[in-house]
């Protein structure tokens, strides 16, 4: 597929175009696909990390290698219904409500690992809260076509196990991206991978443009 990997034969494909999160391997997710946030026997997730990365590419010339200054910046926003209620991102780190945490801010997407990292606590996000949207956004308006490697996963914030991870393969002329949703159907919460682009420089730019991706 143009954007994210195949799944691989260990992850349990379940009705719906689901696939079932299992604790040996971490689960690798392409566009649309969902995720119930249930472990190994039915139980469910409660604290999450959200590790978002990326690389910039590197360019050659007279003097070697070298990779243009990029600053991505991953954002929380949470919906209730069709409303913004609120954000977590490098301007405010914590959500008011305490259930999102920002990690804080890496100026240029160097080093392996995670770039930037929201911590999210399910037991914490208010009843009418429904929707927390994942977004990056390039502040200095780099657009993904100088980045590589952009992926989100999913950490299981108690035991610090990958569960899964969906890995971006590139260049779109965008400045922004939502990269993946958390939300609530029925009493279950599930994670779903969108990979869709847009014009955002910052979640101000991008905060009209994200209705859109509510539906399921």
């Amino acid at each position: 597929p143009q954007y994210g990997q195949p799944v691989p034969s260990h992850a349990q494909q379940a009705p719906g175009g689901e696939v079932n999160l299992t604790k040996s391997r971490p689960v690798s997710l392409v566009k649309g696909q969902k995720v119930t946030l249930r472990k190994d026997g039915g139980v469910a997730l409660t604290f999450l990390r959200m590790g978002l990365g990326w690389d910039p590419v590197k360019k050659s010339g007279l003097f070697g290698n070298r990779s243009a200054n990029i600053d991505l910046d991953a954002s929380a926003v949470l919906f209730a219904g069709q409303n913004i209620v609120d954000v977590a991102y490098y301007g405010q780190l914590t959500s008011k409500d305490g259930s999102i945490q920002h990690q804080g801010d890496n100026l240029t997407g160097e080093g392996d690992g995670d770039d930037e990292v929201v911590l999210v606590d399910l037991t914490r996000i208010p009843p009418h809260v429904d929707t927390v949207m994942f977004i990056v956004t390039s502040y200095r308006g780099h657009t993904f076509e100088q980045v590589q490697n952009a992926f989100c996963r999913l950490v299981d914030g108690t035991t610090n196990d990958e569960l899964a991870r969906y890995t971006l393969q590139g260049g779109m002329p965008f400045t922004g991206m939502v990269m993946a949703k958390v939300y609530r159907q029925g009493s279950e919460w599930k994670l779903q991978a969108i990979g869709e682009g847009m014009q955002a420089k910052h979640p101000g730019e991008a905060a009209p443009q994200l209705g859109r991706f509510l539906a399921t």
